[in-house]
Formats: structure tokens, sequence, C-alpha cells
């Protein structure tokens, strides 16, 4: 499927930010990549001291910050087990279940990187009867590692010990129906959307009616991303993250969402429903719920004690913390949102 330039750049640079292993805790090259990517739209950018790469779009008056993660969910060693494989602690809301039998990259501290992956103990149907109905939790699995390992000290002999992170691989896919389907795009996809914003203000196509910051943190997963290097002249924060699909809510992965209420209460309800106006006066695909299992940049800043209008919005993701899919109509009718937001 062939689509216009932006939406295009959107796309490559949300597949490029997929492709660079970041769960929380061990983004550095991610945000020298988001840094890069800054640069080459001719724009001005800092890694914060936490690691976060902040962007000063330019305009005039009531800052504004747009905020979204580079972290992603992923793993820790926790335990080089006698037998040479690893025992993981998860990072984020990963869950077992969900990454069973996936593929990982495990970044030993001595720089070098191996393969492996995320096995039941003992998963071969013909030996172990009762693998089926085993429940998956991080301490039924283990990473076996594709290196000639039998024992713990093979395995500290690579360099692999207690602490190396564990990267699952993203396996991403764009379909030609317009399918997105990777892990992480909760919250890359949101990334690569307010790069394509970045983009059309850069090359002069975007007006900004106030000054806008980009905030692109680390640390989200575990609830402090936005916590800290905030610009201090700023009045408002507006989070773009997935938007949850499933039982009960309106949003789906076509539409923009607005989140009224996550599960640290309610956002600002003159900005959210300026919001909802500006979807409907411009035609957009956009519901509006409620999150129960939520949480998100925005209110990590005013939990931790910011003066700050705060909202959220992202293009709606099915699957959340498994392998995600979303479409190309989401992350258009969110860009579209920014655009009439922020213009």
């Amino acid at each position: 499927m062939e689509y216009n330039r932006h939406t295009q750049y959107l796309l490559d640079v949300t597949q490029r930010l997929l492709a660079v292993d970041s769960p929380t805790g061990f983004t550095n090259a991610v945000s020298k990549a988001a840094l890069q990517e800054f640069t080459d739209l001719g724009l001005r950018a800092e890694i914060t001291r936490k690691g976060c790469v902040l962007c000063d779009l330019g305009g005039e008056g009531r800052p504004l910050i747009v905020t979204a993660h580079l972290d992603t969910l992923g793993g820790i060693v926790a335990e080089v087990k006698a037998n040479g494989r690893l025992k993981l602690s998860n990072l984020g809301g990963m869950k077992a279940v969900n990454c069973e039998t996936e593929n990982v990259r495990i970044y030993a501290r001595n720089g070098k990187v191996y393969d492996g992956c995320l096995q039941l103990n003992d998963p071969s149907v013909h030996v172990n009867p009762k693998s089926a109905t085993e429940e998956r939790n991080f301490d039924t699995t283990e990473i076996v590692i594709d290196e000639d390992v039998h024992s713990k000290e093979d395995t500290l002999a690579l360099g692999i010990t207690n602490g190396c992170f564990v990267c699952f691989d993203p396996r991403t896919v764009i379909t030609e129906s317009g399918y997105l389907k990777s892990r992480y795009l909760d919250d890359k996809l949101a990334a690569g959307i307010l790069f394509a914003l970045a983009k059309k203000v850069s090359e002069g196509t975007l007006r900004l009616k106030r000054k806008v910051y980009l905030f692109l943190t680390t640390y989200e997963e575990v609830g402090h991303g936005g916590q800290g290097g905030l610009p201090a002249d700023a009045e408002e924060i507006l989070a773009v993250d997935m938007g949850c699909v499933g039982l009960g809510l309106e949003g789906s992965e076509r539409k923009v969402s607005i989140c009224a209420k996550d599960a640290h209460g309610p956002y600002d309800y003159d900005v959210t429903s300026e919001l909802v106006r500006l979807a409907e006066e411009n035609g957009l695909q956009y519901a509006v719920d409620i999150y129960l299992s939520y949480s998100s940049d925005a209110q990590a800043a005013v939990n931790a004690g910011s003066d700050m209008k705060h909202a959220l919005i992202g293009p709606g993701v099915y699957a959340s913390h498994g392998y995600e899919r979303s479409h190309v109509e989401g992350a258009e009718n969110t860009l579209a949102l920014l655009e009439a937001y922020l213009s």
C-alpha cells in the first residue's frame, strides 16, 4: 500500500525505533537514535541525565509538553542456573505467557550479545506430558542460550551474569492492509507519530500556535519516566501513548483514543473536552475511554508535583504488552488530532 510521505516517514521511523533494543533501564542506544532523528530533521535536541530526549519545537506562549516513551518491556537475568540457563526477572509488565518461545538477545556486560529463546522448563511434549497445562511464569520458564553451555560456569565464562539485560525480538510486520504488528508498539508507534509531527514543523507545513516541547522519556514502564527533566515553564503535558483496545472499550486499532481517566484518576476535563471537540470537528475516527489498569507519563508528572494540566491520547493498540497490533489509520488519526490541537 502506498502512503503520503509523512505517513511513510512515520512508519519508517517507527520501524527504526522498534529495531533498537530498549527495555526500561537499558535505553542509551534508543536515546541516541532518537537524538539522531531530530538532528536529521534539522532540529536541536538534547539527552537529559536520565536518558530522556528533549526537543524544543518552537512556537510562542502557553508552553506545552507532548510526550511519548522510548523504553519497553523486557527482562533482566535474576539467576544463572546450575544447568547454564537463565532465570528472568521481568521489566515492566512483561509476562511469561506472552513471550514463551520468543527469541531474545542477551547483552553481556563485556559487550558481547548472545542469542537465546524463552522456553518452559522441560518443554518437550514427548518428554513432559504436563507441559500444556503448566502455569507460565518466570519461575517455570528459562532462557535457553544458543551457545554450548551445560553449567553455570559455562555461562559465566561467556560474560553472562546476574543483571544482564534480555531483549525480546519485536518481530515487526506491516501488512498490505495497513496493520502494524510488533512488540513494543507501546510506545514506539507514538514516538514515530511525534517524529512525523516534528517533520511537519521542521518543513514549515505545520505552524504552531503555542510553544511546544517534545519529550521522549525512559523509565515510563516502571512509572517515573515523566517525573523529572521537564521544562520548567510548561503549563500543560499531553501524553501520546497506546490506546487500549479490548472488551468494554470503544477504542479500536483504526481510531485515536482519548483517555478520560486511568488507574490514577481523571485527566484534565477542559483539555480532554477540547480534544474531543477537535476530533469531531475534523471528522476523525476517535473514542473516549477509561483505562482501569493503566497510567502514563502525564500522570507521573502530575503525581510528582508538577502544576500542569494533563491529558492522554494515542493510537489504538490491541493485545497490549504481548504481540501487539495497530493500524496505519490509528496513527494517522492520532497525528491529525495532534496537528489540530497544536496549530
